[in-house]
């Protein structure tokens, strides 16, 4: 895997991690977090499901860990 930058709000070059953050956020807006940790936690929680458990039509309906 190779780094690379593009600009920002581009969405020809940033157009998976310009979708992962809305994917993200209404997750986490479905519930109130008091404490910092419980944030963390979900937002845990939501990577471990989109990477390992969540089967993703772009990659041929595998997981993000899968390919």
């Amino acid at each position: 895997m190779r780094h690379t930058r593009g600009k920002p709000y581009h969405p020809m070059s940033q157009g998976k991690i310009e979708r992962w953050h809305p994917s993200l956020k209404s997750r986490l807006r479905l519930e109130n977090y008091y404490m910092p940790g419980d944030l963390e936690c979900a937002i845990a929680d939501f990577v471990d499901h989109y990477n390992h458990r969540r089967h993703h039509e772009s990659l041929d309906n595998l997981t993000a860990a899968g390919i």
